[in-house]
């Protein structure tokens, strides 16, 4: 896989964490996924983004990507099955966080905050039923964020 220019490198270790490496040396990036429901389209909701993150407070090293379809989703075979084997309709979106110098569980509680802080955005309708989950790995597991 070819990178552009200017791209971070970075690798998962023997141990299964993600680094990345940087002038300081490897520091290491917490994943999270959300995986949820919304009426809104997907450029609604990249529009919305800036607002959710400054009203959740998130910090700048949060990387955020939203894919429509979550069938789309580039994730190992492990999260692959999970989403495949869920109880639920499958999710119309997932966001993706990456945050540098943070564990998948605090991106986790970073994610949290925005899909929280998008419930209460022009984003859903008063009353409107959120769908939602949340998934880290920690110690080689996916965990249901709670």
């Amino acid at each position: 896989m070819q990178r552009k220019y200017g791209e971070p490198v970075e690798f998962v270790t023997r141990e299964g964490q993600l680094v990345r490496i940087t002038k300081e040396g490897l520091k290491p990036v917490g994943r999270a996924y959300g995986f949820f429901d919304c009426d809104a389209s997907k450029a609604a909701i990249e529009a919305e983004l800036p607002h959710l993150r400054h009203m959740a407070q998130t910090p700048n090293q949060l990387e955020l990507s939203l894919t429509e379809g979550v069938g789309t989703l580039q994730v190992d075979s492990a999260l692959r099955a999970i989403i495949q084997q869920s109880e639920y309709p499958p999710y119309r979106f997932a966001l993706q966080a990456r945050y540098e110098g943070a564990t998948n569980r605090e991106t986790a509680d970073q994610l949290n905050s925005i899909l929280n802080q998008a419930y209460q955005s022009p984003l859903y309708q008063k009353g409107e039923p959120f769908r939602g989950d949340i998934v880290y790995e920690e110690n080689g597991d996916y965990l249901l964020y709670e």
